[in-house]
């Protein structure tokens, strides 16, 4: 071996060297999975929130989301109804093919009937079944809605490791009832008497606290649900978790603790609501209504203050959106708090005002303070945004996209080729700019209603007449964004419509 070769060897071991470190070095740790805070109101609109323009009802933490994050101005719900609304974003399947497109109840307003709404199918690809997998606790409080006690769609069914709050729908009418249900146990709430959630009087109590020691008394059950909600971040604090906080709030009943009516004018309530439209009475409607939205912001509040408490906050998603738009009955006013923002229809209407819910995600580092996107998208688009976020693929077919892109301010968001609705003899599609509306398929009308949303977002002007080349494919999306449900069928479409004579 000659001393020139010397060298050569030298700088060949090093490099074999170099070479065994990388192979041995630990590889470059992947960015922990983020935890995951989705808030749900009920019967929220889209003008009662200040971050969309609310001047009357105060919401500083839900604007906070608004003011860290981004504001998505142009998102919609599942469904103008509660139940279906749920099933469209814990599957991420439209109402054209979930399982649950409407509500349904399993008993009736009598104290002991049978509780829940029509219930999940035993193994249904939930999004907490997949986050579940994918290493997350995952846990939720509030309004459940798709299957009552010891069904197949009980949330400790459906991939939740820890629920407590109403299973039942109709039990969720009182904001003061005799019990809740805690991972599949019924927990009682004190004294509290059972009574008609729908009870009216013939003329006004003789004093306010008359009706707070009737209505609104006793265990408060949104104080119950925050403090299992807050007890589920501490429990789970150190490993990923998914919080789904659906709140009952504020859907009626107007039932609020009295001290919260005190920032607001009493000047608003010249009369006081006697249960004439539904639900129970309250001395001052207007001012409940109010209470109840900033008694919800102020748990909005205690979740986000614990989130920081527990050092989590920084590697935390928060959404906050509504499961439809206002509501016109018990008691509530959407004409004094502009609930609807201008646009045409409440709950229940698949025309803008009862699907455009009001929606604010943050996650520091991720999403730029301070944005907002007009992305036109859905509650079925949650589940893949989310199981990405946790680096899953869904396990089964959906009509959402990922908002990744978009909340992140990345490149490559695929749009949507439609957005689709359906409920009790309504439909709704929207492609672009263009939404297609049908209101009257229990009368066998298959009439359509065109809408420019670009020019027209109020949806005031029917253009179907002047487009018939829109209207036309359209029509067809009707038929091809949805396959039929025996449970819930739509009428003229999957049923025939009975003679009214």
């Amino acid at each position: 071996m000659t001393t020139r070769a010397l060298p050569l060897l030298g700088l060949l071991g090093l490099l074999a060297a170099c070479s065994a470190a990388t192979r041995n070095a630990p590889a470059p740790e992947q960015p922990a999975p983020p935890n995951i805070v989705f808030f749900l109101a009920d019967d929220l609109g889209y003008g009662e929130v200040g971050s969309f323009g609310s001047e009357l009802i105060p919401t500083p933490h839900i604007d906070s989301i608004a003011a860290r994050g981004m504001r998505l101005t142009q998102h919609y719900s599942g469904s103008p109804v509660c139940a279906s609304s749920r099933c469209v974003l814990l599957t991420g399947l439209h109402t054209g093919h979930c399982e649950v497109r409407n509500n349904w109840e399993n008993g009736g307003w009598d104290e002991g009937d049978p509780e829940g709404q029509w219930p999940l199918a035993a193994g249904t690809a939930t999004l907490a079944r997949q986050l579940r997998d994918a290493g997350y606790a995952t846990g939720a409080v509030g309004k459940w809605g798709l299957g009552g006690p010891d069904t197949s769609g009980a949330p400790e069914n459906q991939g939740f490791d820890f629920f407590c709050g109403y299973l039942c729908q109709r039990i969720a009418h009182n904001h003061y009832p005799t019990h809740l249900w805690r991972n599949g146990e019924r927990l009682p709430l004190g004294d509290n008497a059972w009574y008609d959630a729908h009870q009216r009087l013939a003329e006004p109590l003789e004093s306010e606290e008359e009706y707070y020691a009737r209505f609104n008394s006793g265990v408060y059950a949104h104080d119950v649900m925050q403090e299992q909600a807050l007890e589920f971040l501490y429990a789970n604090a150190d490993r990923p978790f998914f919080l789904y906080y659906a709140s009952p709030i504020p859907h009626a009943s107007l039932q609020v603790p009295p001290e919260w009516l005190l920032p607001f004018p009493r000047e608003w309530d010249e009369e006081p609501y006697l249960g004439t439209k539904g639900y129970l009475p309250h001395p001052r409607p207007r001012a409940a209504y109010a209470a109840m939205v900033a008694h919800l912001d102020a748990q909005v509040g205690a979740v986000l203050d614990t989130l920081e408490k527990l050092g989590v906050a920084d590697n935390t998603l928060v959404v906050f959106t509504s499961d439809n738009g206002p509501t016109f009955n018990g008691g509530t006013d959407s004409t004094f708090f502009a609930s609807a923002a201008g646009m045409r229809g409440l709950k229940c209407s698949v025309h803008e005002g009862g699907i455009k819910v009001p929606t604010v995600a943050s996650w520091p580092g991720r999403i730029a303070p301070g944005t907002s996107s007009d992305f036109a998208s859905a509650f079925e688009d949650w589940l893949p945004t989310l199981l990405e976020l946790a680096g899953r693929a869904p396990v089964a077919a959906t009509d959402g996209v990922s908002l990744v892109p978009t909340l992140t301010g990345a490149e490559g968001q695929v749009p949507h080729d439609h957005l689709y609705w359906e409920y009790a003899g309504q439909q709704a599609v929207r492609e672009g700019r263009w939404k297609a509306v049908r209101t009257r398929l229990r009368k066998g009308d298959l009439s359509t209603m065109l809408f420019d949303l670009e020019t027209d977002p109020a949806e005031r002007h029917d253009l179907a007449s002047e487009r018939p080349e829109v209207l036309a494919r359209m029509q067809a999306l009707f038929l091809e964004a949805r396959t039929p449900s025996e449970q819930f069928p739509l009428p003229a479409i999957d049923l025939p419509v009975e003679s009214e004579g």
